[in-house]
């Protein structure tokens, strides 16, 4: 069955950012720090414990600030998600994004787990090309460069008891952006959080919210003071198995051609880049595992030589290669060390297929504009 595209009102900005001043951002892009000129809003009302309620006025506003009644749940009760997803300037000028169908599923995932309505997969693919379309001079073309997008879904409705909103928010921002940890592909190094945990068993780990990240952050600030840009967290429950960083997925390199990942226990986000990452490998003949990985199987990995290569994915930073996990009982891997060669293989050839300069095998990519 064909679904009708969704039909949006544009209420466009008369006063967007001057063209010198977006040419400057373009210039050095960053990350998450300048946003495009517009954005997407749908409003919803209806009863999600009734099964009832529907989507309504889908438009595209001027960016700006949100109105808010100081008792809307989502500040009150968290009861918000969100995703996040690229688009990228092709050499001939056309833009693209990457699995968005993916992104639509893990959103809906998202929302039942917090008590909010489901988008239709066809309305959320609409969001993100009404906002590419109108704001498609925001697109950078650098290398490595693109415009990071933004959905998100928050409870509107201004009520103090303890039940899901009948009111909810659905927008979309964009933000061009750069490389996420700033400056070439250089391994990171990484804190080992024993004090804090990401998400529990029977919680929101599996979901893409914010207070998922929100609990991440004061280890990410011990992680700081111990001159590491990322935590890893650990599952005390399962002997010390490796879950996830504080925003990204965890993979290791075996000598034997294995490539192993934390397998997913309802307390692990399932990244998309991870999913990708996982049918590239075995594209390539790898032997992929999903399964419980312990701090004390990589650290032994390491000494004997088992363990060749670590690295981080998520949308954002694509793939970042790990140099050295650090924590009050070692380190391990090494000082100096350089990305592995199967990891920036990877990291290659799905930056390939997102930026058009590689053939899309699986028909993972979808034109916007």
């Amino acid at each position: 069955m064909t679904t009708q595209p969704t039909t949006f009102a544009h209420h466009l900005t008369q006063d967007p950012v001057p063209e010198e001043v977006r040419a400057a951002i373009l210039a050095d892009p960053g990350f998450g720090t300048n946003f495009s000129d517009h954005m997407v809003k749908i409003d919803w009302f209806g009863d999600v414990v009734a099964g009832t309620g529907r989507w309504s006025d889908p438009r595209i506003e001027p960016y700006g600030p949100l109105v808010l009644d100081p008792a809307a749940a989502v500040l009150h009760y968290g009861q918000e998600i969100f995703e996040g997803l690229k688009a990228y300037r092709h050499a001939d000028g056309s833009v693209w994004t990457f699995r968005p169908e993916a992104n639509a599923a893990r959103l809906n995932r998202s929302a039942r787990r917090l008590a909010l309505p489901e988008l239709p997969e066809a309305m959320f693919l609409d969001s993100l090309r009404e906002l590419v379309s109108v704001d498609e001079q925001w697109v950078p073309d650098g290398e490595g460069e693109s415009l990071y997008l933004r959905p998100f879904m928050i409870a509107t409705e201004a009520f103090l008891g303890v039940r899901p909103s009948r009111q909810v928010l659905y927008s979309v921002i964009a933000s061009p952006a750069g490389n996420y940890f700033g400056g070439p592909v250089k391994p990171v190094d990484i804190w080992l959080s024993r004090d804090y945990a990401r998400a529990g068993r029977g919680g929101t780990g599996a979901a893409k919210c914010g207070g998922n990240y929100a609990a991440s952050l004061v280890a990410q600030i011990e992680g700081e003071a111990h001159g590491c840009q990322q935590v890893m967290f650990l599952d005390r429950d399962r002997g010390d198995a490796v879950e996830e960083l504080g925003g990204m997925n965890v993979f290791f390199v075996l000598g034997d051609d294995t490539l192993v990942t934390p397998e997913l226990t309802g307390t692990i986000l399932e990244g998309v880049t991870r999913t990708s990452i996982i049918q590239l490998a075995r594209d390539r003949g790898m032997t992929v595992e999903e399964r419980r990985f312990t701090l004390e199987e990589w650290r032994e990995g390491w000494r004997s030589g088992t363990v060749t290569e670590a690295f981080a994915c998520g949308t954002a930073a694509v793939i970042t290669p790990i140099g050295r996990l650090l924590s009050a009982e070692g380190t391990i891997g090494d000082e100096g060390a350089r990305p592995g060669t199967v990891t920036m293989d990877i990291r290659k050839q799905l930056l390939d297929i997102q930026t058009g300069r590689a053939e899309d095998p699986h028909g993972w990519l979808t034109r916007l504009v």
